[in-house]
């Protein structure tokens, strides 16, 4: 990235934009170097938006971080403002070149460690929640009910225990028995239940769905967690309305036995955990212009430092990677894993024209307000979470992580959608960035909000974490980097995040369905 001046920013020497630092009046000098003529705007350009430094003819590529991110629809003056109104997005011939960058393995660091939670079977927890799973939206008011009444009569007895959360939803029927969507539901809720970050769990049902707490159970070899005797299945995990009485009833069944987990998971205690047992979800959120230039690419820099340290990190949003995919195909270990995610892409072109769209409509309002114009731009930008080394796997949607490095899960870019599935894949943090202001939490897991500009971190100081902003006033990428990577340490370790400072987290759990209702 190089600083033109105090107004704009020049990404790559390729690009044929510049990027506004802040608000631009009209005739504001665009001051360039090595004997390139200067250029003046022609209008009004708001701060993280796009202004040509030179002419572009109509039908040209237009190129931010050195990446086409679309074509100019006529040509642009230089000084003008580059935006919808003058830029498509149009189709990109790419070219994959399957592994033909594999970055070296990072050099290991040993010996740091994070304060969490071991499970009595080994795994690590940041976070020591119980949680009530309804199969179906029909059991969903129980839950709520239950979880309510635990709060508000017992819970801060025992302070050990982070909450209890219910984690309803609008599925769980209407959908093809055994058919895909099924076994997607099945292992989102498997997930959060065998999640470490759920000491114990109840799962509540309706009882005629077509999500059935039976094949969830079976599906996902469910047990009480910590219980070594593999036959108590179903008797001891499920409750459903129609067997239990009706809705007072399952309610009053479902406190009963949370209240007899409770002092159990309040036995929990924190211990020293190496950080190669980290896994994190990397989200991007109400994107701006400065997504791609500041927050994105220092939680690449975290992201790079965890997987020195052994851990995990997770690039998800496969919308939202289209048109940089080629980057990361580089990237991938084999040419085999690098087939994956354009698989996906294709799966997804595929998938939106059945509906009669196309993935460049998800650049938001928001997004393009704060000056993203196409989807290949934005993706540009958000593969930037994903840091600099080698891609090591593709997963599916909610699938568990089990390759440590960075890797790639199959999501929406819609943010409940996507962390949704990271945290059912394992993911015990999550980081996530944004520019218009996203106040984003995950209960069972803590989510680090990034702010990608000042302006947005000092409105929004109740819910950002950390300002990736002041990377556009001097400080460095990396210096934001390893700010994140600490921050990520210290709230796996129990510093509350902004969000659980103010309880979010309780409406967010969103399994993504890809299917017909029936």
């Amino acid at each position: 990235m190089t600083l033109n001046d105090s107004t704009f920013l020049l990404l790559h020497p390729e690009d044929n934009l510049v990027v506004a630092k802040r608000h631009v009046a009209a005739g504001e000098t665009i001051a360039e170097a090595n004997g390139a003529p200067q250029v003046s705007t022609t209008a009004r350009i708001d701060m993280g938006h796009k202004i040509a430094r030179r002419a572009i003819a109509e039908g040209e590529p237009i190129r931010k971080f050195g990446q086409i991110i679309g074509f100019a629809s006529h040509s642009i003056a230089a000084g003008e403002w580059i935006h919808s109104h003058n830029l498509t997005a149009g189709h990109l011939s790419l070219d994959y070149a399957f592994s033909s960058e594999i970055p070296p393995e990072p050099e290991r660091v040993e010996g740091r460690t994070f304060m969490g939670y071991r499970r009595k079977d080994g795994r690590a927890a940041t976070r020591n929640y119980i949680g009530i799973i309804s199969t179906v939206n029909c059991s969903a008011s129980v839950s709520k009910y239950a979880v309510d009444q635990i709060r508000r009569e017992i819970l801060e007895q025992y302070p050990n225990v982070d909450g209890v959360v219910a984690l309803t939803h609008k599925g769980g029927c209407a959908m093809q028995y055994d058919g895909e969507d099924h076994h997607q539901l099945s292992r989102v809720l498997g997930g959060f239940a065998k999640h470490p970050n759920i000491g114990a769990y109840v799962i509540v049902g309706l009882g005629c769905e077509t999500g059935q707490p039976g094949f969830l159970v079976d599906d996902q070899h469910l047990v009480q967690l910590g219980d070594s005797d593999q036959s108590r299945k179903e008797s001891s995990l499920v409750l459903t309305i129609q067997e239990t009485g009706g809705t007072a009833k399952t309610v009053e069944r479902t406190v009963a036995m949370i209240k007899e987990m409770l002092p159990e998971a309040n036995k929990a205690t924190r211990e020293p955990i190496p950080v190669s047992e980290l896994i994190l979800g990397c989200e991007c959120g109400g994107s701006d212009g400065y997504s791609g230039i500041t927050a994105n690419p220092a939680l690449g820099i975290a992201s790079d430092l965890l997987v020195a340290h052994g851990a995990t990190s997770i690039l998800a949003e496969t919308p939202e990677i289209y048109g940089g995919e080629h980057l990361l195909t580089r990237r991938a270990i084999t040419p085999e894993v690098g087939q994956k995610l354009v698989d996906l892409m294709h799966w997804w072109e595929e998938y939106t024209g059945k509906f009669g769209t196309e993935i460049d409509n998800n650049p938001s309002p928001g997004n393009k307000k704060g000056g993203l114009t196409t989807i290949y731009e934005k993706s540009l930008g958000a593969i930037a979470k994903g840091g600099s080394t080698a891609l090591r796997d593709v997963f599916k949607y909610a699938e568990p992580v089990t390759t440590k490095g960075f890797v790639v899960m199959d999501t929406p870019g819609y943010d409940p959608a996507s962390v949704t599935g990271m945290v059912a894949g394992g993911a015990n943090v999550v980081a996530f960035t944004t520019g218009r202001g996203s106040c984003f939490g995950c209960k069972p897991v803590p989510s680090i909000k990034i702010a990608t500009n000042t302006p947005l971190y000092e409105r929004l100081g109740d819910d950002m974490d950390v300002n990736a902003g002041k990377i556009v006033d001097g400080a460095s990428v990396e210096e934001v980097g390893r700010e994140i990577f600490e921050k990520v340490i210290s709230v796996a370790s129990g510093e509350k995040t902004k969000s659980e400072i103010q309880g979010i987290g309780d409406e967010e759990f969103c399994p993504w369905s890809i299917g017909p209702t029936l």
